[in-house]
């Protein structure tokens, strides 16, 4: 672009940056970040988010911290919603719990509501961390923040308490969940299975195992009567 004498500008360093994010080349969207400065074009909340997204992708959640609460203040540039799940997100896969749990508690300070994406990627960071009752506990205060747990949310959740030894409650998450308007599906009913095989409920595991396939066959009818219904 500078050779045709068109100067780069934000719209496209953001574009950029994406397709760095989405191409999972962490290391080239930082490049551009870092060059911006020098072309006199100013970051904003969607190039950092980029950013922090392809960091995520990589598990670079050192590089996504830094960007949060070091790069973007320097630049003067506001988190949102996006920010902080991308954030989470990378300390999830980096195994970070315990700094997933502080950023989520600071949104509301910083007057950002968390939403499901949030709650979900850090109750999937307290099950990696085997932290089964902060798990527990996430989901629990989802209604409070008026946040509907899905089934991201209970699969992990279940996924903690099989790795924590909590068979009672893998099976308890999973008998509420329709009454929370979630539908179970394979990687809840595999989650709970594998807690009862766990804690010796070889019955509870066959029952579970008879009701998954029932649920899987019911599923089945319904959408092909409704691919039938479709003229």
């Amino acid at each position: 672009m500078p050779e045709a004498m068109v100067a780069p500008n934000e719209i496209a360093y953001n574009a950029a940056i994406s397709a760095c994010e989405k191409g999972r080349q962490w290391q080239l969207a930082l490049n551009l970040l870092s060059l911006m400065p020098d072309v006199r074009v100013a970051p904003v909340t969607i190039t950092f988010n980029a950013a922090i997204s392809a960091c995520e992708k990589d598990g670079q959640w050192q590089l996504a911290l830094n960007l949060l609460l070091s790069r973007m203040p320097e630049a003067r540039v506001v988190p949102n919603k996006i920010t902080y799940n991308a954030a989470i997100s990378a300390f999830e896969k980096g195994g970070q719990w315990q700094l997933a749990l502080n950023l989520l508690s600071l949104m509301p300070e910083a007057r950002v509501a968390p939403d499901e994406i949030t709650h979900s990627a850090a109750t999937s960071a307290c099950e990696k961390g085997g932290q089964w009752q902060m798990a527990l506990n996430l989901l629990t205060v989802m209604p409070e923040v008026r946040v509907v747990p899905n089934e991201i949310t209970y699969s992990a959740s279940m996924s903690a308490c099989e790795k924590g030894g909590q068979w009672q409650l893998a099976l308890n998450l999973l008998i509420v969940m329709p009454e929370a308007r979630v539908q179970p599906n394979e990687i809840t009913y595999n989650a709970a299975i594998s807690a009862c095989q766990k804690g010796g409920q070889w019955q509870l595991a066959l029952g579970l195992l008879s009701s998954m396939t029932a649920a899987c066959l019911r599923s089945l009818f319904l959408r092909s009567c409704s691919c039938s219904a479709t003229p």
